[in-house]
């Protein structure tokens, strides 16, 4: 797919060639759909162009906005572009499905960076900046029965994750998995991950990994057998 990409907007990398694989094959068709942190809007478009009904992509870049909105008239299709920090710009909106590929490079500082290219990738200290807050905030914008798909790093915490998630009422797997070499900005701080128990000396590849997080489809009311009204999810 050629794309339209401003200057520092973040280029498609590995870790979204995966996911947009794994929507061809689970998660396409949605209906409403949410891409976070879009960049040059890649994932949005691929959600358009399975069939998703409506689409939103969010980010924080005016350039990334701009990017998407190029690339979908480019490309024939209708996306919504908005701008603005995660899930801020739609609300109490839900969603069928919900994709992100996030920044989650560990940084030097816990400091997130105003400046362009490293905003698409510096995440604080442990990588998990934006992926807690994702991971805190998902539940609340999903649909009865819709999925988040959230790529991953293991220099973050895939586990970690997974068990935010899960805390918040949503149902977990990690659905595909890959290792891949770290790429340039991992390799230059490989030393710092090792400080930090982030990453075994000598190890200079990264596993990739999406997590699909799955909403109950429906609530009912169970009659405890004190008869006390309790909420279960189905």
């Amino acid at each position: 797919m050629r794309l339209i990409r401003l200057p520092g907007v973040f280029p498609p990398h590995p870790e979204t060639e995966l996911l947009a694989s794994v929507l061809a094959e689970h998660g396409g068709r949605a209906g409403r759909a949410l891409d976070l942190c879009t960049g040059s809007g890649v994932l949005a478009l691929a959600l358009a162009r399975l069939g998703a009904a409506e689409v939103t992509a969010v980010d924080l870049g005016r350039r990334a906005v701009l990017s998407t909105r190029l690339n979908a008239r480019r490309h024939g299709v209708c996306i919504r572009a908005l701008r603005g920090d995660l899930f801020g710009p739609v609300g109490g909106q839900r969603f069928d499905l919900i994709t992100s590929n996030p920044p989650y490079v560990p940084a030097p500082t816990a400091a997130l960076p105003r400046h362009a290219a490293a905003r698409a990738w510096d995440a604080g200290l442990d990588g998990r900046a934006l992926l807690d807050r994702i991971c805190a905030q998902a539940a609340r914008h999903l649909a009865p029965g819709g999925s988040l798909l959230l790529t991953h790093s293991s220099v973050a915490g895939i586990q970690e994750s997974c068990r935010r998630l899960e805390a918040s009422g949503l149902d977990v797997d990690v659905i595909r998995t890959r290792q891949d070499p770290l790429g340039p900005v991992m390799r230059a701080r490989a030393e710092l991950f090792c400080a930090r128990g982030l990453l075994e000396p000598g190890v200079l590849f990264e596993q990739l990994a999406v997590i699909q997080a799955r909403a109950p489809r429906t609530v009912r009311f169970v009659r405890a057998p004190a008869c006390e009204a309790t909420l279960v999810a189905t």
